[in-house]
């Protein structure tokens, strides 16, 4: 695993990602009644076998998840790269289940743009409600405190690594209803 770490680090083009993201899949038994802690997190997408553009990784875009499981809610963001990423981005806020094996249930409850911080923790924003008319979920299939590989509800395969430079706060209030 270490090496894909690295090439997704460094490389996250290079041909041989596909072939070890299977090899990690093929090793990996998620149970999440035991690892659902390791979901906490700030995850950026680094390989990804889907096809439409926003769902790739690239040099000039950040695609971030936030996911707080323990608070059954999670991000998608995408953001230019660089200081201008802070300006803006689009996103989509989420409730999230766990089924306590390894699927996680996602509902998308409002998207739109998400701006810049204000002072006093507030943050500009212009989101609408998101009627999702169709189940969507996320297949944990290798789980690590640095690496995450999932395979969603399209068939996709995502792989992604932990921002341990961000916090779950710096995206979200804390929340008092924990579960």
């Amino acid at each position: 695993m270490d090496t894909l770490i690295r090439l997704l680090r460094e490389q996250p083009n290079d041909d041989r990602i596909p072939e070890l993201v299977m090899t990690a899949e093929e090793r990996s038994n998620v149970d999440l009644s035991k690892t659902e802690d390791l979901l906490m997190g700030v995850w950026e997408l680094r390989w990804s076998s889907a096809k439409q553009p926003w769902l790739k990784q690239a040099n000039w875009l950040e695609n971030i998840q936030v996911l707080d499981p323990a608070n059954a809610r999670g991000m998608n963001l995408l953001r230019l790269a660089g200081p201008l990423g802070a300006v803006a981005a689009v996103t989509v806020e989420a409730e999230l289940t766990t089924d306590k094996t390894n699927r996680i249930g996602v509902r998308f409850r409002k998207g739109g743009w998400r701006g810049p911080a204000l002072t006093g923790g507030r943050r500009l924003e212009l989101l609408k409600s998101v009627n999702q008319s169709f189940p969507a979920w996320l297949d944990i299939t290798a789980l690590s405190n640095e690496l995450r590989i999932c395979r969603g509800n399209a068939g996709t395969t995502f792989a992604l690594l932990k921002r341990h430079d961000m916090s779950v706060s710096d995206f979200f209030h804390p929340s008092t209803n924990q579960q």
